[in-house]
């Protein structure tokens, strides 16, 4: 017996000795999937823009134990903030507003910033008709202006915040056709950057802001409008997007998300994915000023949010 005790205890020596501490085992994740998520209005045509990246990423991130990947669309702010607060969706690209609108309100984290058409930043532009006699937006009172949806950095958040800033009074019209009254600034969504310049140009509005890009872009302002028009107003630069990631995620699989992104420019198999994925030439840190942008930025969401909404 006392020859059997000791055999097996250098037997459970042996094994204890060969197997590793838990403090040397790298515990597995949980996660095996990374959902990629977007607020929608057009699911099918943001599928087919999101899946290629996404397809491109989710091998890269094995390491990391992801294993799949999907895609989840949400119909508003609200129900993308319930996804981030629930876990449903791990990451998704945004404007810079709704990116800081999310770190404060369900402490999303911003990855990285997103340079999409060539440029990392962009800002927004008032313009009106030069026949207007409109030459700064402080002559904007009694007046109308389109933005784009309640959702735009650009065409809504700074602008609004600009006016705001300025001491101008603003009230939300119920249509392009309705008049503002005498002592505010009047704001109509027109829900596309085409329709705020098509707008501006017919006279149905006053004056429009969206970003300086679009300025650019003639399939939103044609060259025979933009000969009618003028911009009396920019704001200060800000992050073209920024890749956000919901609270709680395993570090692991953020540091490994931010690895792929970051090389992905210089990854000739994502030169396709990223260029459908809204445009994107590649992703990169947030800088200096990018940061103080989205402090900017932050303060302007309360003042449009908590004066506006």
């Amino acid at each position: 017996m006392k020859w059997f005790l000791l055999r097996f205890g250098l037997v459970l020596c042996c094994l204890t000795t060969a197997m590793p501490s838990r403090a040397q085992v790298e515990p597995p994740s949980a996660q095996e999937t990374l959902v990629l998520g977007r607020i929608s209005d057009d699911p099918k045509q943001h599928y087919e823009a999101m899946r290629p990246l996404l397809d491109y990423v989710v091998p890269r991130m094995r390491s990391a134990g992801i294993r799949e990947g999907r895609i989840l669309m949400a119909r508003d702010a609200q129900q993308m903030m319930s996804y981030l607060r629930r876990h449903r969706v791990d990451w998704l690209t945004e404007t810079p507003a709704m990116a800081v609108a999310y770190r404060e309100r369900v402490g999303a984290r911003i990855l990285l910033a997103t340079e999409r058409g060539g440029g990392r930043n962009y800002h927004t532009v008032f313009f009106v008709r030069k026949d207007s006699g409109i030459d700064s937006i402080r002559e904007l009172t009694g007046r109308s202006i389109a933005f784009q949806n309640s959702y735009s950095t650009s065409s809504y958040i700074a602008p609004a915040a600009e006016l705001l800033d300025a001491g101008l009074q603003l009230d939300l019209l119920l249509s392009p056709m309705d008049r503002p009254d005498p002592s505010s600034v009047g704001y109509v969504f027109a829900r596309s950057e085409a329709n705020i310049s098509t707008w501006v140009h017919k006279r149905l509005v006053d004056a429009g802001a969206f970003a300086n890009l679009d300025w650019s872009d003639l399939s939103r302002l044609p060259q025979s409008y933009r000969d009618d028009l003028k911009v009396i107003h920019e704001t200060q630069p800000f992050p073209r997007a920024v890749e956000v990631v919901r609270p709680g995620m395993d570090p692991r699989i953020e540091a490994r998300l931010r690895e792929v992104l970051l090389a992905a420019a210089e990854d000739p198999d994502a030169r396709e994915p990223l260029l459908r994925f809204f445009g994107t030439n590649r992703f990169v840190p947030l800088d200096e000023p990018a940061e103080a942008s989205l402090v900017r930025l932050s303060s302007a969401v309360h003042r449009v949010r908590g004066r506006l909404e």
